[in-house]
């Protein structure tokens, strides 16, 4: 068993690489201990964006701490997940003091922390980040240098040849075979950072009113940084995807033969809703001791469970039906005010191929259902999905299996550009939505 400061007891944390192998030991202890501890509920909570480990476990102590008063006769042991992911240092987390950093290098600029983080998420690669820092930091004139930058960011995110990763990108399929790259590798750079520099601009002046075409954009340079987020971010969702089912999902089904009694409960923040969703995929063949998926701000593809896409009869979901390996609700949380999910996704994810832009007249127009996430507006295309507001769901019962959606809105709501309240997650009413999805008294 760990001590990482938490504040619940017995926590253990598994560690996985960018490939989704395990550190040995900690799931070891994990699987050896569980048992002789007298867990009967265990929550598996895989944080999204992070910096470090002591990030994620500064979440994990937050977001446990309700959960003894909340159930006190209840026997659950806690796991906190670590894999290699992160955050920009501009996007703070609300009501999170431990995370706060000084003021921010401008928004067009790489800070010391993010240039660091950087080096930490991508090893090897720091020569790139610091061509990347000095383009941002001198943003020449000429197109031809932002095409450049364009080039460097994607060869940044490039996984190694041969490796698995590339098979975890999609959240869709076309007959069988995965979306392709986004306009955000293909597109045209000095067009796509346009789009967000677009964006950026609506954010700031609160998302509301007019269209991103009317606010003057001096200089495409203005969006050259969140280019540089949203492809690390793709790589993040990449990496969940390969950690989930290489990695979480073979380790679940090592607890189900080791400790079969014991009730697992997955909890996923962003893109470690996306890394506990593929654990499903990743369950070895006749486990069934996931009770509860609880995914919070999800930060992939709202129709990644569905068997059919409304604006394509010939593609689905690759995760289509995963939701029936979990012997109990797979709830999702969503929220209008996560900005990061409700925005900038959308425009990040958007195929070379499709013919939507950034310049019509309002924004749910503009980006439309085609490219949302999860945390945006929940599980879409789903036959049966139950939707609820947080009040209802809490009253409950929840429903015994499917898909439930859950507006999580009256407590994730904090937050400023570019995410909004996409990290807003640390409160005691989701703590019980945990506890209810898991049925756990």
């Amino acid at each position: 068993m760990v001590n990482s400061g938490t504040t619940v007891a017995p926590y253990w944390e598994l560690t996985f690489d960018a490939d989704g192998d395990p550190d040995g030991r900690e799931r070891d202890r994990l699987l050896g201990e569980v048992t002789a501890r007298g867990v009967r509920d265990l929550i598996v909570f895989a944080h999204g964006w992070n910096n470090d480990r002591s990030g994620a476990t500064a979440l994990y102590r937050r977001f446990f701490a309700p959960v003894p008063k909340l159930a006190p006769k209840a026997r659950i042991g806690y796991v906190g997940v670590i894999w290699p992911s992160m955050r920009f240092c501009d996007e703070p987390i609300p009501d999170f003091p431990h995370t706060a950093v000084p003021a921010p290098a401008p928004a067009t600029a790489l800070d010391g922390d993010t240039r660091h983080a950087l080096l930490e998420t991508f090893p090897g690669r720091a020569t790139l980040v610091e061509q990347i820092t000095r383009l941002l930091d001198q943003r020449p004139p000429e197109d031809a240098e932002l095409e450049e930058f364009g080039r460097l960011v994607r060869e940044l995110v490039e996984v190694v040849p041969g490796g698995p990763q590339p098979l975890f990108a999609a959240d869709t399929l076309a007959e069988g075979v995965p979306q392709s790259d986004p306009l955000l590798f293909t597109g045209d750079t000095v067009a796509v950072c346009t789009d967000f520099a677009r964006a950026l601009a609506w954010l700031a002046a609160g998302g509301a009113g007019d269209s991103p075409r009317n606010f003057s954009l001096p200089n495409p340079w203005d969006g050259a940084r969140e280019l540089l987020r949203q492809a690390t971010y793709w790589a993040m969702k990449r990496r969940a995807g390969t950690v989930g089912e290489r990695g979480l999902g073979p380790v679940i089904g090592q607890l189900a033969v080791r400790a079969p009694k014991v009730r697992v409960h997955l909890v996923g923040h962003s893109f470690g809703g996306r890394l506990v969703s593929f654990a499903l995929r990743g369950l070895p063949e006749g486990v069934r001791t996931v009770k509860s998926v609880t995914l919070l701000q999800g930060a992939f593809s709202h129709y990644a469970f569905s068997a059919r896409l409304p604006h394509d009869p010939h593609a689905g979901g690759v995760l289509q039906g995963q939701q029936n390996r979990v012997d109990g609700p797979l709830v999702c949380c969503h929220s209008t005010y996560d900005s990061s999910l409700g925005t900038m996704y959308p425009l990040a994810s958007r195929m070379a191929d499709d013919d939507d832009s950034f310049t019509g007249d309002a924004i749910g127009r503009l980006l439309g259902p085609k490219w949302g996430a999860m945390g945006h507006d929940g599980v879409q295309a789903v036959p049966g999905t139950r939707a609820l507001d947080l009040a209802g769901a809490l009253r409950g019962p929840l429903p015994a299996s499917g898909c439930v959606n859950v507006d999580a809105a009256a407590v994730v709501r904090h937050g400023g550009p570019p995410t909004g309240a996409h990290s807003d997650i640390v409160h005691p009413e989701l703590a019980r939505l945990v506890l209810a999805a898991g049925r756990i008294a």
